[in-house]
């Protein structure tokens, strides 16, 4: 499949991990080159990653740019630049009360985990990552707060996480995903037993659409990348969804376009065509 004669889009979004940085979490020399010459061509560059605020930091230091960020899977709007965290939707207490509840019947042995934000990235007024005693982190995370299983869910949080250590994420989607219908949107970035939950309607497209929108953009001239289901509505939403060939295979099927990996610089070899 050829895309020689796609228009040069007038913003480019992008997940992070396992797709705009490489195995070892930087940002190639190449990657950084093309983002450098779509800056210098004023077309907007936006990150839109699971990840939080306060991670955004390594990249914005890769890439020796602080773009607007969709972080959290969509539930904020952060200016990397200022510091500023510009909007937040959050589950509220009932509801994380009440998934909690129904996770841990549905999935014994279930760990909680709830991620929060403030004003800005390392806001210290309240914890931002707060995990109950079951909770077996998915990958190395310095910034837990360990607390008792009920003061997770006293306070409002942009994404609730739950962990089964030797399950699929996948199939904890499938058991869950029916009977929290609407209440919640369920994701997952990894298969290693760890699903993310976050507000009804709230995913990276919807983040990307305020984005959009603030910087008077068509969804149908931004390309996007990403690599893992939590990308796979951005993907839609795009006018040009770009999977990497390491993609999972929910995020191959709904792209437009199957670039070459993360370890080949494949965000960089699709911007070339017009940024070089």
């Amino acid at each position: 499949m050829t895309h020689l004669h796609l228009p040069k889009p007038k913003m480019v979004a992008t997940d992070v991990d396992g797709t705009l940085i490489d195995h070892d979490e930087r940002v190639t020399a190449r990657t950084k080159a093309a983002v450098d010459a779509l800056i210098g061509d004023g077309v907007p560059f936006v990150l839109a990653t699971g990840r939080p605020p306060r991670w955004i930091d390594p990249v914005v230091d890769g890439l020796g740019y602080a773009p607007l960020c969709v972080c959290g899977n969509g539930a904020v709007i952060y200016d990397s630049a200022t510091d500023r965290v510009l909007t937040s939707m959050t589950l509220d207490v009932d509801t994380l009360s009440w998934i909690a509840d129904l996770a841990e019947e549905a999935l014994p042995g279930c760990g909680l985990a709830a991620e929060r934000v403030g004003a800005s990235a390392h806001d210290a007024v309240t914890p931002q990552f707060v995990s109950s005693p079951l909770y077996e982190h998915a990958w190395l995370n310095p910034d837990d707060t360990s607390v008792a299983r009920d003061e997770v869910i006293d306070a409002p949080a942009i994404k609730m996480l739950i962990r089964l250590p030797g399950a699929r994420s996948s199939d904890m989607r499938t058991v869950l995903a029916p009977l929290i219908g609407e209440r919640a949107d369920i994701t997952y970035s990894t298969e290693h037993g760890l699903i993310e939950l976050s507000a009804p309607g709230v995913t990276k497209a919807s983040g990307l659409a305020v984005v959009a929108q603030r910087l008077g953009v068509e969804s149908a001239n931004i390309i996007a990348f990403g690599d893992m289901p939590n990308d796979v509505p951005m993907l839609t939403m795009a006018g040009h969804g770009v999977a990497m060939a390491n993609a999972h295979p929910e995020t191959l099927a709904a792209a437009n376009e199957v670039a070459q990996s993360n370890r080949d610089d494949g965000v960089a070899r699709v911007l070339e065509r017009w940024w070089v």
